[in-house]
């Protein structure tokens, strides 16, 4: 190691060592705030209660929480009601991490840099929601104490949204979201649409929680969430204030600063109207770029507040009834940004964003189940076959949830398992936030605005996909063991998901490892005949032929 390498690593260690001695004495504090004074009831396998609040599960397999109080009782009571959803939630997410690095050093290793990397996060985060944080990550796992004490770890956790689509561009923030009001309305008032495609595992989506959240500082909220989460991605106050993320294209950040959902928390709790939410907004510093769609029931409109470590912008459309959200800045400030340009250019943001226009057109006035529709629709423009899973459809059919709000109504529908393609169940903040209502440990959902699952739920293209989302995770590692994969299984991979230019992507590079190139080249040209995703892939794919080229020459 040279003098250089070793200035480097002890300036990270004696940071590090500074971040974990104010993170220790943060617990100390919090610690002192006794919640071991509930008394946890549970009813059966689905109904959990303390005092006047509860956890359960409804008929459509999606979980209902009510949680009131302080800080750290709101994060005892969720902790407490969730134990065993919050133990299954992490073990969805460690195994994506295992499976990516299975030795354990080097996991350690992994989050010795994230100590690193999130040296100053608890000073980006208030008070009021490291405590909340504390109470809750009392009830994490102890399966990975190994890795760093709970509290740290669920601190961490609530930047994985921030620093998943920060370090790779994955399937895990391609999400799509649309407000309508007005003439495009059936009854003038705003409508607010989304999908969030947040994408770990199948495992990290099983379990929704539908978390009706009342501080004692603030305003009484929904959220459409997970265990061990206390941020929002997606979300309701009683004032009538929606919010959804979209992630941005991000360049890679030298260390964490606020969670994004920690901010549309904020703006949930304490924002009454669109001025104050953007407020919030910029007195808080991030560290990825992120687009927040921000709607008001009592304003009748809705804006995106853009954000990016060094710029924010907010964008608003003057004299008009709608506003589409996809991955891509559109305020005058991120008008000349290089990354942004090539974003829109390069990748399927663009494409989402032109869909839903398309699909808005197909309306003269939306009502919520027209909202659902769209949100429901796996095909391209002009109705193309995009091939199931593709991120250029708006349902990608792997979405950890979706969601329409009404929000001059309090109303608000959730979609369940299966992704969109399932019943949403509808609710109304003012009935569940309504002191007058007498407790009782049941669904809060409204049965005359049920909507049922869609038809294709049913059908064998959709059985197909459930079975190629496992026999992909197959040929991935055939592939990368150098292992043989036969003809008839190559024939029944591409059966399962025949218009997906990947199937024939990834065929095309198996037999390109198996120096088979006349074969790769049949699979890489099939593949372009499809609608890939991005240009990068199309570069890639072009690479890939032109690479085959010269060794056949």
């Amino acid at each position: 190691m040279n003098k250089h390498s070793i200035f480097i690593f002890l300036i990270s260690c004696f940071l590090i060592s500074c971040g974990a001695q104010q993170i220790k004495k943060q617990e100390q504090i919090f610690a002192s705030n006794k919640t071991d004074k509930f008394n946890l009831v549970v009813e059966n396998d689905s109904i959990r209660v303390i005092d006047d609040n509860f956890l359960l599960k409804n008929k459509v397999g999606n979980w209902e929480m009510y949680v009131s109080g302080s800080p750290a009782e709101i994060g005892a009571k969720m902790g407490m009601l969730s134990q065993d959803l919050y133990h299954f939630q992490e073990s969805a997410l460690f195994e994506k991490v295992e499976n990516l690095i299975p030795n354990q050093n080097k996991q350690k290793f992994l989050f010795h840099f994230l100590q690193f990397y999130n040296r100053n996060l608890s000073n980006h985060v208030t008070d009021e929601y490291k405590e909340e944080i504390y109470h809750l990550a009392q009830f994490a796992s102890n399966d990975y104490d190994y890795l760093s004490s709970k509290y740290k770890r669920c601190l961490f956790l609530h930047g994985a949204h921030d620093i998943g689509h920060a370090f790779q561009d994955l399937m895990l923030v391609g999400c799509t979201s649309f407000a309508v009001w007005n003439t495009k309305s059936v009854d003038k008032n705003l409508l607010v649409g989304r999908n969030f495609d947040f994408y770990v595992n199948d495992d990290f989506s099983k379990n929704k929680i539908i978390a009706f959240v009342k501080p004692d500082a603030g305003y009484p909220f929904v959220s459409i969430t997970w265990a061990g989460m206390i941020g929002v991605t997606s979300g309701m106050n009683l004032e009538g204030i929606t919010v959804t993320l979209n992630a941005g294209k991000s360049s890679i950040p030298m260390q964490s600063k606020t969670p994004i959902s920690l901010i549309a928390r904020e703006i949930l709790q304490y924002a009454k109207n669109i001025d104050e939410a953007i407020a919030i907004a910029q007195s808080r510093e991030v560290f990825v770029s992120e687009s927040i769609l921000v709607s008001s029931g009592n304003e009748n409109k809705a804006v995106i507040i853009e954000m990016a470590p060094d710029k924010f912008g907010v964008y608003e459309q003057e004299n008009a009834n709608e506003i589409i959200c996809s991955n891509h800045f559109q305020s005058e400030v991120f008008e000349n940004d290089a990354r942004n340009t090539e974003h829109k250019q390069k990748s399927h943001s663009n494409y989402r964003w032109d869909k839903v226009s398309e699909s808005l057109n197909h309306f003269d006035e939306l009502d919520f189940k027209d909202a659902i529709s769209i949100l429901r629709d796996t095909k391209g423009l002009n109705e193309a076959e995009l091939g199931l899973g593709n991120e250029k459809a708006l349902n990608q059919l792997y979405a950890h949830h979706s969601v329409v709000f009404k929000p001059s109504e309090k109303l608000f529908w959730v979609s369940s398992n299966p992704n969109q393609l399932a019943a949403f169940t509808a609710y109304d903040l003012d009935e569940v936030f309504n002191s007058e209502r007498k407790f009782v440990p049941s669904s809060l959902m409204i049965d005359s605005l049920f909507v049922e699952e869609d038809a294709f739920i049913d059908s064998e293209a959709f059985k197909n996909f459930e079975t190629f989302k496992t026999f992909d995770v197959y040929v991935d590692k055939k592939t990368a063991n150098n292992e043989k994969i036969s003809e008839d299984e190559i024939s029944y991979y591409i059966k399962l998901n025949p218009e997906f230019w990947l199937v024939y992507f990834k065929i095309g590079k198996y037999y390109y490892l198996q120096n088979q190139f006349e074969k790769a080249q049949i699979y890489f040209e099939k593949a372009l005949n499809k609608e890939v995703t991005t240009v990068y892939d199309i570069e890639t794919i072009n690479d890939y032929l032109q690479k085959i080229r010269k060794k056949l020459q």
